[in-house]
């Protein structure tokens, strides 16, 4: 394999595959070193094209999904994609999109600043770190991060992949934040945009995975993983926070939410939540 290409797993859809069965794939997915998802079609996709961080993580997704396809319902391909710029290419055609205040927006589709005098604009370059702002979990963070009083607060922002969440925290006014993943790619697209955005001076990025020691705890930590890793890392997310501060927590469907409440259990309480098209986000404080 070339060092350009890209480990990918063809998953083919039959006519009956709902919205609801396509979530629950991306939420088994995303425990495999998911990078992205190419949909054929944005409104009703009939095959995905899943990127992902090695070969083997993609031979263990493709053993899960194979456990619980049901018959024909999923047919799946092994391919290596070639296109060093497969992340680029497939996501084109990304329009900015709008959450509250906040414009997240590529390159070639910036506001024009006179027609949007009220909002905070994040220019992000489409590439292989999560988080253009078009997938349900970023958008609800966006929401819950405008309604928090960053002024004087810290922030943590672990699995940063485009550093969209970091950049839009400082924006919105917090003094400092530190951006962490474990992804060299998804860092150095970070890096690429926290320059792009004007927050250098904010915003530092750094490969680092919260597993080891020496992880500054902040005022307000956001996670938008999945439901699998939030409750298999609660008590390092737990640590990451300063006592009387608050864990924005992201990237888990309906099905996933029980997991996520009990693992914070005791140790964090729920003050707010948001929910979008079974997708769902909570505010977590800790005493």
């Amino acid at each position: 394999m070339s060092a350009a290409s890209s480990p990918a797993l063809i998953i083919h859809f039959t006519p009956g595959t709902t919205a609801a069965d396509r979530d629950r794939l991306v939420a088994l997915l995303a425990d495999y070193d998911l990078v992205a998802i190419q949909e054929d079609d944005l409104g009703s996709p009939r095959t995905w094209t899943a990127h992902f961080a090695g070969a083997e993580a993609r031979s263990a997704a493709a053993e899960a999904l194979g456990a619980i396809a049901d018959g024909d319902s999923l047919r799946l391909e092994l391919a290596e994609i070639e296109d060093g710029d497969w992340a680029k290419r497939t996501q084109a055609d990304l329009p900015a999109i709008r959450v509250g205040r906040i414009i997240v927006a590529p390159p070639w589709d910036l506001p024009d600043p006179a027609a949007v005098p009220d909002a905070v604009v994040v220019e992000i370059e489409p590439s292989r770190g999560f988080g253009t702002g078009h997938h349900q979990s970023t958008r609800l963070c966006l929401v819950l991060l405008q309604g928090r009083a960053l002024e004087s607060q810290t922030v943590l922002d672990v699995g940063t992949g485009s550093g969209v969440l970091a950049i839009v925290a400082a924006k919105l006014g917090a003094p400092f934040v530190s951006a962490i993943d474990v992804d060299p790619d998804a860092i150095e697209n970070a890096r690429e945009n926290i320059v792009r955005n004007n927050v250098g001076q904010i915003v530092e990025a750094h490969v680092r995975d919260l597993t080891q020691p020496g992880v500054p705890a902040a005022d307000l930590v956001t996670a938008n993983l999945t439901g699998t890793l939030l409750a298999r890392h609660a008590a390092e997310l737990g640590a990451a926070v300063k006592p009387g501060g608050s864990l924005i927590v992201s990237g888990f469907t309906v099905d996933e939410k029980p997991l996520v409440l009990d693992a914070f259990d005791g140790t964090f309480a729920l003050t707010e939540s948001a929910e979008e098209e079974g997708w769902w986000a909570f505010i977590l404080t800790k005493p």
